[in-house]
C-alpha cells in the first residue's frame, strides 16, 4: 500500500538573476554613442561626396569649411574610441550566456569591425612622428576604413532583428535629414571654390609694372603671406635646408652683388621719374615679397633692415603661382595670396598641432595649393628665366632682348623640339626640373618613390647650377662644391690641330694625338681649340653674361719656362683676368659704347660681341704659337676652360657700394680695391706634349677620348658659327667627316653651301646623306628640315612643302620613344609659312584667286602658331603684317605693323656705340673681329 504522502528532499534550484543587455546606465552611453555615430555618418556622406565629385571631375573642391568638417571628423572618431569600446565590452560581458550565439556572434563581429573603423582611422592620421607612407599598406588601411562603416550598418542590422524592434522612423528621419544637409552642401560647392589657375584681373597688373607680375585678386599680398618659410619647415625639413642654401633664397636684398645693381636701378628711376617704378622690372623675379605687399614701392624703403628686405624667393613666393599668364618672362605670372588649413598663423602650440595634424591626415588640398602641374613645366621657369628690357626702364625701346634660358632650351635638341640641332641626345628632356632638381634620399613628408628611385626622395631644391660666388661670399663651402659639381662634364675642351705659318689659311695638321707633329724652333703655327657643350640645355653661358666670366687659359712651356700664355689671371690688379684672352660671354654696350659693367640693366643697348656657345654645339678658338730658337725640350700645351662668377670689376663695384651702406663682403678690406678671391673652376682641360726639331726626346700622347669623327665634326661646327668668314675651313673639316662615314658630313655640308648660296652643292650633299636615312639615330627630321629650305630658295616651292610638313608632322617610332616633338620649332614653321606664302603669290600672278587666298590662309595660321610659341617672333609678325595687307584686313595687318617695330632690333643701334667701344676696349674690338688668333706671346718676354 502506497504512502498517502512524500517529501521532496532534493535542494532547491536558484534562479539566476536577469541582467538586462543594455541597462539604464549603459542606454545613457548607447545614446552618446548613437549621436556621435549619427554625427559621424552625415559629416562622412559630405566628405565621401566631395571625395567622389573631385574623382569624377578631376578637380578639387576642398576649402576651407572643407577642412573644419575634416577636422570635425577626425574629433568626433577620436571621442567615440572611448565611449565605443566601454559600450562594447560591457555589453558584450551582460550578453555573454545568452542562448541566442548567432545573436551573439553577430555583435561579435559587429564589434570587430566598429574597431576596425577606429583604428584605420588612428592610422591615417599621421599623428607625430608616426606617418604610414607604404602606398600599398596606406592604401589598403583607407579602403578599410571606407568599406568597414557599410558592412557595420549590415551587422547592426542583423544584430538588432533578434532585439527590441527597430525605430525605422527615427532612422529613416535621421536619414533624410542628413542627405539633404548633405546635397545642399554639395551643391554649394559644385563650383571649383579656389579658381585654380586664376589668371587673375588685367586691372591689377597696373600696380606691378613694368614686371609683368600680377595677384589673383588685383590687390596687395600681406607680407607675412608670403613668409611663412618656418612653416613649411615643419614637414619639409629636407627641402627647406636645402632651398636655405640656393641662390633662390639670396635672391633679394640679402644678396651684395644683387643688391649694389639695383640701389643704382632705383636711384637712376628715381632721378629720371620721380619713382622708383622702374625698378619693378627687377622685383617681380628677385623681390616677391617686398614687391607683392607694397613696400617696394617706397622710395625710402630699408633695402637692409626692412621685414621682408632678406626674405628672398620663399617657399610661397614659388608655390603660390597659380597660373603662367605667357612666355613672355619678365614675371609673367599670377600669384594668389594661398589658403591655408585652419590655424595656420596661430601662434597657440596646441593649435599649431591640430594644423600639422590636418595637413598630414589630408594633404591633397595643401598639396593642390601649393603643387600644381605647372611648376613641373618649363613654362614656369620661363617666367623669370626669360627676360626683355621695357621701356619703362630704359626709356629706349620698348623691346630689348636679355638674357633668354627658355628659348634657348626649348628651341634645342635637347628639349626634343629644335630640328635644327647638331646633336640629339638618347632620351629628350621635358622640363628644367630633370637636371635643375636632381632627386635627393630624403624622409620628408612630401618624399616620393619616383621612377627610378629606389627610396623616398625629393626633388633637389637647392638647384644646383653654376652660381658659386654668392655661396664663398656667404663662407659655404659645401653648397660651392655642390655647384662645381654640378658643372661637371658640362664641356670639353680640344686641343684639334695645328696650322703652319700661323694662319687660318695655312697647311693644316689634324686631328691631334695619338701621333703629333714635330715642332720646329723659329717657326709660327695657329692652334685650334674646340670647345664642345655637352650636358647643357640652354647656351652656355646664360644668365648675367656680361658679368660671368669664363675664359679660355692657355699655357705654352718647355720645362719650367712658359713660352706662351693667354688666360693668365693678373694678381698684381686684384686678380683681373687678362683682357686679351678669349672670353665665353657678351660683351654688351651702353649708348655710348661703355661696357654694362655693373649689372646695370637700364643702360643696356647693344652687344659689341656675343661669344656664347648654343646646346650641342661648340666654339673654335685659333691662337698664335711661336716656338722660340733656343728650344731644347718638348713643348707642352694645356688647355683649361675656366669659370668665375663675378669678374674682378664688378666684384670691386658690389665692395664699394656696400661700404657705402656700411656693409663689408667676404675678402674686402677698408680702404682697398677689392682682391676678387672667387673661385676658379676648371670646367674642361686638355694637355698635349710636341717633340721639337733637334730635341732628341721622345714625345708619346695619349690618343685622345673623342670619336675622330666627332673631333673633325666639332671643329667644324665651330667654324660654321663664326659666320662667313671661316666656311672653307668648315667645308673642309665636314668633307672629313663624311669620309669617316657619318651623316653629320653632308648633313653639315648641306648647311655650309646653304649659307654660301651654293644651292646646287647643297643639293648634292642632301642627296648623299640620303644613304645614311636607314640607320639608327639619323635625324630625318633634320635632313627634311634642310631640303626644306634649300628647296625654298631654288623656287621648288611644292618639295620644300612637303619637307617641312614633314619636319613638324611626322611622328615616327623612334621619335615617340626618345620624346621628340618638332611641331614647336618656330624656325621650321616660319619657313613654311613663307613657303606657302610664296605659293599664294605664284598663284595670284596666274590669276587663280581662290586658290591664292587659300594658301594665303594657311600661311596665316602657321604664322599664328609661331605666335602662340613666342609672341615676340619678328618674323611672324612681319609676315602677318603683309599676309593681312594682301587679304584686306587693314586692322590687323596694322597691328602686327606695330608689333614687328617693337620686337625688331634697332638697326640703328650698333653704329655710334660700337665705333667708340671698338676705340676705348681694344681687347674686346680685337675679340670681335670676323677672324680672331689669339698671341700666345702678346705679354711673354722674347728671348
Amino acid at each position: 500500500m502506497a504512502p498517502s504522502s512524500a517529501t521532496d528532499t532534493r535542494p532547491a534550484v536558484k534562479k539566476k538573476k536577469y541582467v538586462r543587455a543594455v541597462g539604464p546606465r549603459l542606454r545613457k552611453l548607447l545614446y552618446v554613442v548613437f549621436v556621435l555615430v549619427a554625427l559621424l555618418f552625415a559629416n562622412s556622406g559630405y566628405l565621401a561626396s566631395i571625395t567622389l565629385m573631385e574623382w569624377s571631375r578631376n578637380e578639387t573642391y576642398q576649402d576651407y569649411y572643407y577642412q573644419y568638417m575634416f577636422l570635425a571628423h577626425l574629433v568626433m572618431g577620436l571621442l567615440l574610441v572611448l565611449p565605443l569600446v566601454v559600450f562594447g565590452f560591457i555589453h558584450m560581458w551582460n550578453t555573454r550566456n545568452r542562448r541566442n550565439r548567432r545573436a551573439l556572434r553577430i555583435g561579435y563581429a559587429l564589434f570587430a569591425v566598429s574597431v576596425t573603423v577606429l583604428a584605420t582611422g588612428i592610422l591615417l592620421m599621421r599623428v607625430s612622428g608616426f606617418d604610414l607612407k607604404q602606398p600599398m599598406a596606406r592604401s589598403t588601411v583607407y579602403w578599410l576604413h571606407v568599406a568597414c562603416p557599410l558592412a557595420a550598418i549590415w551587422l547592426y542590422w542583423l544584430h538588432r532583428l533578434v532585439g527590441p524592434k527597430i525605430k525605422w522612423k527615427v532612422g529613416f528621419g535621421f536619414a533624410g535629414v542628413a542627405a539633404a544637409s548633405i546635397l545642399g552642401l554639395v551643391v554649394m560647392q559644385m563650383q571649383d571654390p579656389r579658381q585654380w589657375n586664376a589668371v587673375g584681373p588685367e586691372s591689377g597688373s597696373e600696380y606691378f609694372k613694368p614686371s609683368l607680375a600680377r595677384t589673383s585678386s588685383g590687390n596687395f599680398i600681406p607680407a607675412k603671406t608670403l613668409m611663412q618659410d618656418q612653416y613649411c619647415i615643419k614637414c619639409h625639413a629636407d627641402v627647406h635646408q636645402q632651398w636655405s642654401d640656393s641662390v633662390h633664397r639670396f635672391s633679394s636684398f640679402n644678396n651684395p652683388p644683387y643688391l649694389a645693381s639695383v640701389i643704382d636701378t632705383r636711384a637712376v628711376s628715381m632721378q629720371r621719374d620721380g619713382n622708383v617704378k622702374g625698378a619693378r622690372f627687377c622685383a617681380g623675379c628677385h623681390d616677391p615679397v617686398p614687391f607683392f605687399s607694397g613696400a617696394f614701392d617706397d622710395p625710402d624703403f630699408d633695402l637692409l633692415n626692412h621685414d621682408t628686405a632678406t626674405a628672398g624667393i620663399t617657399c610661397t613666393a614659388c608655390h603660390a603661382i597659380t597660373h603662367v599668364n605667357g612666355v613672355r618672362g619678365n614675371g609673367d605670372y599670377t600669384i594668389e595670396e594661398p589658403l591655408h588649413y585652419p590655424f595656420a598663423y596661430s601662434d597657440n602650440s596646441v593649435l599649431q598641432w591640430i594644423n600639422n595634424q590636418l595637413v598630414k591626415a589630408k594633404p591633397s588640398f595643401h598639396k593642390k595649393t601649393f603643387l600644381k602641374p605647372l611648376h613641373k613645366t618649363a613654362e614656369f621657369c620661363s617666367t623669370c628665366h626669360k627676360v626683355h628690357l621695357p621701356y619703362a626702364l630704359n626709356h629706349y625701346k620698348e623691346f630689348l632682348r636679355g638674357q633668354n634660358h627658355y628659348d634657348s632650351y626649348l628651341f634645342s635638341g635637347v628639349s626634343g623640339h629644335g630640328a635644327r640641332s647638331f646633336y640629339y641626345p638618347a632620351q629628350a628632356e621635358h622640363n628644367c626640373n630633370q637636371c635643375h632638381m636632381p632627386l635627393k634620399e630624403s624622409d620628408d613628408f612630401g618624399a616620393q618613390r619616383f621612377a627610378g628611385s629606389h627610396s623616398l626622395s625629393v626633388h633637389d631644391h637647392l638647384f644646383p647650377s653654376a652660381n658659386t660666388g654668392i655661396s664663398w661670399l656667404r663662407d659655404r663651402k659645401e653648397v660651392t662644391a655642390a655647384h662645381q659639381a654640378f658643372l661637371k662634364d658640362n664641356l670639353r675642351v680640344d686641343i684639334f690641330g695645328l696650322r703652319e705659318g700661323g694662319e687660318i689659311d695655312g697647311k693644316r695638321i689634324a686631328p691631334l694625338r695619338p701621333a703629333v707633329p714635330m715642332l720646329k724652333p723659329g717657326s709660327k703655327y695657329l692652334l685650334d681649340a674646340v670647345v664642345r657643350t655637352l650636358k647643357l640645355g640652354h647656351h652656355f653661358t646664360q644668365g648675367t653674361t656680361d658679368s660671368n666670366e669664363i675664359w679660355i687659359d692657355v699655357k705654352v712651356s718647355v720645362g719650367d719656362r712658359v713660352i706662351g700664355r693667354s688666360g693668365e689671371v693678373n694678381a698684381d690688379k686684384q686678380n683681373e683676368v687678362d683682357p686679351w684672352s678669349h672670353f665665353l660671354n657678351v660683351f654688351m654696350l651702353d649708348k655710348n659704347g661703355r661696357r654694362i659693367d655693373r649689372r646695370n640693366a637700364e643702360d643696356i643697348f647693344t652687344p659689341l660681341y656675343n661669344h656664347q656657345i648654343p646646346p650641342g654645339a661648340a666654339q673654335t678658338v685659333h691662337y698664335e704659337l711661336e716656338v722660340p730658337v733656343d728650344v731644347d725640350a718638348p713643348v707642352k700645351v694645356e688647355v683649361k676652360v675656366l669659370y668665375r662668377k663675378f669678374d674682378q670689376f664688378y666684384m670691386n663695384f658690389v665692395a664699394e657700394k656696400m661700404q657705402t651702406l656700411g656693409q663689408s663682403i667676404r675678402g674686402q678690406q677698408p680702404g682697398k680695391p677689392y682682391l676678387n678671391q672667387l673661385p676658379i673652376t676648371t670646367l674642361a682641360s686638355d694637355s698635349i706634349l710636341f717633340p721639337v726639331e733637334g730635341v732628341a726626346e721622345t714625345v708619346e700622347n695619349a690618343d685622345s677620348e673623342i670619336p675622330v669623327w666627332q673631333r673633325w665634326n666639332d671643329y667644324g661646327i665651330g667654324l660654321l658659327l663664326k659666320g662667313k668668314a671661316e666656311l672653307r675651313q668648315a667645308e673642309e673639316a665636314f668633307l672629313e667627316v663624311e669620309k669617316l662615314d657619318r651623316w653629320d658630313g653632308p648633313l653639315n655640308l648641306a648647311r655650309v653651301f646653304n649659307t654660301e648660296g651654293r644651292l646646287d652643292d647643297a643639293v648634292d650633299a642632301l642627296n648623299r646623306a640620303t644613304r645614311f636615312r636607314e640607320q639608327a639615330g639619323f635625324p630625318r627630321w633634320t635632313w627634311a628640315w634642310l631640303s626644306g629650305a634649300v628647296n625654298a630658295q631654288q623656287g621648288r616651292l611644292e618639295e620644300a612643302e612637303l619637307n617641312l610638313r614633314s619636319v613638324l608632322e611626322d611622328r615616327t617610332e623612334e621619335m615617340q620613344r626618345r620624346g621628340f616633338d618638332f611641331s614647336l620649332d618656330i624656325e621650321v614653321i616660319n619657313l613654311l609659312g613663307r613657303t606657302l606664302f610664296d605659293l599664294g603669290n605664284v598663284r595670284a600672278r596666274q590669276d587663280r584667286a581662290d586658290q591664292a587666298e587659300a594658301y594665303y590662309g594657311e600661311a596665316v595660321s602657321r604664322f599664328e602658331r609661331t605666335l602662340a610659341i613666342d609672341p615676340e617672333n619678328v618674323s611672324a609678325h612681319h609676315n602677318l603684317q603683309q599676309l593681312y595687307e594682301k587679304l584686306g584686313d587693314e586692322e590687323r595687318s596694322a597691328f602686327h605693323r606695330q608689333a614687328h617695330l617693337k620686337y625688331k632690333p634697332d638697326d640703328n643701334a650698333q653704329g655710334r656705340a660700337i665705333r667708340l667701344a671698338r676705340e676705348r676696349y681694344p681687347a674686346a674690338n680685337h675679340a670681335a673681329e670676323a677672324v680672331v688668333k689669339y698671341s700666345l706671346t702678346r705679354s711673354i718676354a722674347q728671348p
